[in-house]
Protein backbone atom coordinates (compact mmCIF):
# COMPACT_ATOMS: atom_id res chain seq x y z
CA UNK A 1 0.00 0.00 0.00
CA UNK A 2 3.02 2.47 0.96
CA UNK A 3 4.79 1.80 -2.07
CA UNK A 4 1.81 2.40 -4.32
CA UNK A 5 1.37 5.51 -3.18
CA UNK A 6 5.06 6.77 -3.26
CA UNK A 7 4.83 7.81 -7.00
CA UNK A 8 2.00 10.01 -6.05
CA UNK A 9 4.23 10.98 -2.76
CA UNK A 10 7.26 12.08 -5.48
CA UNK A 11 4.77 13.74 -7.84
CA UNK A 12 3.46 16.14 -4.99
CA UNK A 13 6.81 16.86 -3.23
CA UNK A 14 8.29 17.92 -7.05
CA UNK A 15 5.07 19.94 -6.95
CA UNK A 16 5.42 21.80 -3.97
CA UNK A 17 9.09 22.63 -4.84
CA UNK A 18 8.48 23.57 -7.90
CA UNK A 19 5.51 26.17 -5.84
CA UNK A 20 8.37 27.05 -3.91
CA UNK A 21 11.11 27.70 -6.62
CA UNK A 22 8.40 29.81 -8.84
CA UNK A 23 7.44 31.99 -5.85
CA UNK A 24 10.79 33.01 -4.90
CA UNK A 25 11.46 35.08 -7.82
CA UNK A 26 9.00 36.56 -10.72
CA UNK A 27 10.55 35.54 -14.11
CA UNK A 28 11.07 38.71 -15.47
CA UNK A 29 11.71 40.07 -19.37
CA UNK A 30 13.00 43.95 -20.01
CA UNK A 31 12.89 45.24 -23.60
CA UNK A 32 15.08 48.53 -23.99
CA UNK A 33 14.95 51.48 -26.74
CA UNK A 34 18.24 51.64 -26.90
CA UNK A 35 20.52 49.00 -27.94
CA UNK A 36 23.62 50.00 -24.68
CA UNK A 37 22.98 52.29 -22.27
CA UNK A 38 19.77 50.57 -20.93
CA UNK A 39 20.67 47.27 -21.46
CA UNK A 40 24.11 47.66 -19.55
CA UNK A 41 22.25 49.75 -16.95
CA UNK A 42 19.96 46.82 -16.29
CA UNK A 43 22.72 44.34 -16.49
CA UNK A 44 25.06 45.77 -14.00
CA UNK A 45 21.96 45.35 -11.73
CA UNK A 46 21.41 41.94 -12.62
CA UNK A 47 24.74 41.33 -11.96
CA UNK A 48 24.95 43.40 -8.58
CA UNK A 49 22.45 41.73 -6.98
CA UNK A 50 23.34 38.37 -8.69
CA UNK A 51 20.28 37.84 -10.27
CA UNK A 52 20.56 34.96 -12.32
CA UNK A 53 20.04 35.42 -16.40
CA UNK A 54 17.56 32.74 -16.22
CA UNK A 55 14.90 35.17 -14.10
CA UNK A 56 15.85 38.43 -15.48
CA UNK A 57 16.46 38.98 -19.51
CA UNK A 58 17.31 42.39 -20.77
CA UNK A 59 17.19 42.56 -24.47
CA UNK A 60 17.34 45.47 -26.85
CA UNK A 61 14.51 46.00 -28.91
CA UNK A 62 14.64 44.38 -32.73
CA UNK A 63 11.68 46.20 -34.65
CA UNK A 64 13.10 49.79 -34.13
CA UNK A 65 13.92 52.43 -31.53
CA UNK A 66 9.98 54.15 -31.56
CA UNK A 67 8.36 53.35 -28.56
CA UNK A 68 5.55 51.74 -30.20
CA UNK A 69 8.44 49.70 -31.67
CA UNK A 70 9.70 48.73 -28.25
CA UNK A 71 6.23 47.66 -27.06
CA UNK A 72 5.49 45.51 -29.93
CA UNK A 73 8.66 43.44 -29.73
CA UNK A 74 8.15 43.46 -26.20
CA UNK A 75 5.14 41.12 -27.09
CA UNK A 76 6.76 39.54 -30.02
CA UNK A 77 9.31 38.02 -27.99
CA UNK A 78 7.08 37.14 -25.32
CA UNK A 79 4.97 35.01 -27.43
CA UNK A 80 7.36 33.47 -29.65
CA UNK A 81 10.34 33.32 -27.87
CA UNK A 82 13.80 33.71 -29.49
CA UNK A 83 15.80 30.44 -29.39
CA UNK A 84 19.23 32.02 -30.08
CA UNK A 85 18.57 33.66 -27.32
CA UNK A 86 17.71 31.08 -25.00
CA UNK A 87 14.31 32.81 -24.43
CA UNK A 88 11.32 30.27 -24.83
CA UNK A 89 7.91 31.35 -25.62
CA UNK A 90 5.91 32.54 -22.90
CA UNK A 91 8.45 32.05 -20.19
CA UNK A 92 7.92 35.01 -17.99
CA UNK A 93 5.77 36.31 -15.33
CA UNK A 94 6.07 40.28 -16.08
CA UNK A 95 7.21 42.04 -19.20
CA UNK A 96 8.49 45.72 -19.28
CA UNK A 97 9.11 47.99 -22.35
CA UNK A 98 11.40 50.54 -21.69
CA UNK A 99 11.53 53.65 -23.78
CA UNK A 100 11.85 57.49 -23.45
CA UNK A 101 9.40 60.39 -24.83
CA UNK A 102 12.32 62.48 -26.65
CA UNK A 103 10.43 63.38 -30.15
CA UNK A 104 8.78 60.18 -30.43
CA UNK A 105 5.23 60.84 -32.30
CA UNK A 106 4.24 56.94 -31.48
CA UNK A 107 4.96 57.87 -27.61
CA UNK A 108 1.14 57.55 -26.55
CA UNK A 109 0.43 54.94 -29.34
CA UNK A 110 2.92 52.32 -26.92
CA UNK A 111 1.63 53.38 -23.72
CA UNK A 112 -1.98 52.63 -24.83
CA UNK A 113 -0.76 49.50 -26.54
CA UNK A 114 1.06 48.10 -22.80
CA UNK A 115 -1.56 49.30 -21.14
CA UNK A 116 -3.87 47.29 -23.45
CA UNK A 117 -1.78 44.07 -22.83
CA UNK A 118 -2.02 44.14 -18.92
CA UNK A 119 -3.40 41.06 -17.79
CA UNK A 120 -3.94 39.83 -20.80
CA UNK A 121 -1.63 37.80 -21.62
CA UNK A 122 -0.51 34.20 -20.44
CA UNK A 123 2.50 32.82 -19.95
CA UNK A 124 3.60 29.15 -20.01
CA UNK A 125 1.80 27.92 -16.80
CA UNK A 126 -1.74 29.83 -18.19
CA UNK A 127 -1.02 32.48 -15.47
CA UNK A 128 -1.77 36.35 -16.58
CA UNK A 129 0.87 38.60 -17.14
CA UNK A 130 1.74 41.72 -15.85
CA UNK A 131 2.80 44.13 -19.07
CA UNK A 132 4.07 47.45 -18.47
CA UNK A 133 5.64 50.13 -20.44
CA UNK A 134 8.28 52.34 -18.51
CA UNK A 135 8.46 55.09 -20.07
CA UNK A 136 10.75 58.67 -19.20
CA UNK A 137 10.20 62.26 -19.88
CA UNK A 138 12.26 63.49 -21.46
CA UNK A 139 15.05 60.36 -21.48
CA UNK A 140 16.31 57.53 -19.72
CA UNK A 141 18.91 60.02 -18.61
CA UNK A 142 16.88 61.79 -16.25
CA UNK A 143 16.54 59.30 -13.94
CA UNK A 144 20.11 59.36 -13.28
CA UNK A 145 19.94 62.96 -13.07
CA UNK A 146 17.68 62.53 -10.27
CA UNK A 147 20.42 60.84 -8.56
CA UNK A 148 21.91 64.20 -8.13
CA UNK A 149 19.65 67.05 -8.62
CA UNK A 150 15.49 68.07 -7.83
CA UNK A 151 14.10 68.20 -11.05
CA UNK A 152 10.44 69.94 -11.09
CA UNK A 153 9.61 71.76 -14.57
CA UNK A 154 10.00 70.49 -18.04
CA UNK A 155 13.72 70.01 -19.34
CA UNK A 156 14.80 69.24 -23.04
CA UNK A 157 16.88 65.61 -23.06
CA UNK A 158 19.98 67.96 -24.11
CA UNK A 159 19.97 69.68 -21.14
CA UNK A 160 19.30 66.68 -18.80
CA UNK A 161 22.37 65.13 -20.96
CA UNK A 162 24.17 68.23 -20.16
CA UNK A 163 23.63 68.47 -16.50
CA UNK A 164 24.30 64.73 -16.21
CA UNK A 165 27.99 65.63 -17.17
CA UNK A 166 28.77 67.75 -14.93
CA UNK A 167 28.05 65.21 -11.71
CA UNK A 168 29.41 62.23 -14.43
CA UNK A 169 32.01 63.81 -17.00
CA UNK A 170 33.01 60.39 -18.33
CA UNK A 171 29.31 59.37 -18.73
CA UNK A 172 28.23 58.83 -22.67
CA UNK A 173 25.29 57.50 -24.66
CA UNK A 174 26.04 53.42 -24.65
CA UNK A 175 28.97 53.47 -21.56
CA UNK A 176 28.82 50.99 -19.11
CA UNK A 177 29.75 51.66 -15.54
CA UNK A 178 26.18 54.28 -14.71
CA UNK A 179 24.59 52.05 -12.35
CA UNK A 180 27.58 51.55 -10.01
CA UNK A 181 28.74 55.46 -10.50
CA UNK A 182 25.49 56.08 -8.84
CA UNK A 183 24.26 53.47 -6.32
CA UNK A 184 25.50 54.85 -3.73
CA UNK A 185 22.91 57.89 -4.54
CA UNK A 186 20.07 55.14 -5.36
CA UNK A 187 17.72 55.92 -2.14
CA UNK A 188 17.49 59.90 -2.90
CA UNK A 189 16.93 58.91 -6.77
CA UNK A 190 14.00 56.95 -5.66
CA UNK A 191 13.09 59.43 -3.18
CA UNK A 192 12.79 62.55 -6.39
CA UNK A 193 11.32 59.84 -8.91
CA UNK A 194 8.43 58.98 -6.32
CA UNK A 195 7.81 62.94 -5.47
CA UNK A 196 7.52 63.02 -9.74
CA UNK A 197 4.95 60.72 -9.59
CA UNK A 198 2.55 62.51 -6.99
CA UNK A 199 1.81 65.00 -9.73
CA UNK A 200 3.40 63.89 -12.99
CA UNK A 201 3.15 60.64 -14.61
CA UNK A 202 3.52 58.99 -18.30
CA UNK A 203 0.67 60.82 -19.86
CA UNK A 204 1.76 64.35 -18.91
CA UNK A 205 4.34 65.06 -20.99
CA UNK A 206 6.42 67.71 -21.04
CA UNK A 207 6.13 67.06 -17.32
CA UNK A 208 9.25 65.35 -16.48
CA UNK A 209 8.51 61.66 -15.07
CA UNK A 210 10.10 58.20 -15.00
CA UNK A 211 9.04 55.11 -14.30
CA UNK A 212 12.59 53.85 -14.27
CA UNK A 213 12.42 54.04 -10.21
CA UNK A 214 9.34 51.73 -9.89
CA UNK A 215 11.36 49.03 -11.92
CA UNK A 216 14.76 49.50 -10.07
CA UNK A 217 12.72 48.93 -6.86
CA UNK A 218 11.19 45.40 -7.96
CA UNK A 219 14.83 44.03 -9.61
CA UNK A 220 16.26 44.88 -5.95
CA UNK A 221 13.44 43.04 -4.16
CA UNK A 222 13.76 39.92 -6.78
CA UNK A 223 17.51 39.57 -5.24
CA UNK A 224 18.03 36.27 -3.32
Amino acid sequence: MGRDNQPKDRQLARSQKKQVRRASYLRTLIVTEGSKTEPLYFGDIRAAYQLHSANVQVQPSQLGTAPIQVVRYARQLFEQGDLYKGIRPRSFDRVFAVFDRDDHGSYFEALDLARSLAGKLKNDVKELVSFKAVASVPSFELWLLLHYEDIAHPIHRDEVFGRLKRHLPGYGKGAGGAFSATRDRLDAAMLRARALEVNFNAYTDPQPYTGIAELVSLLIKQRD
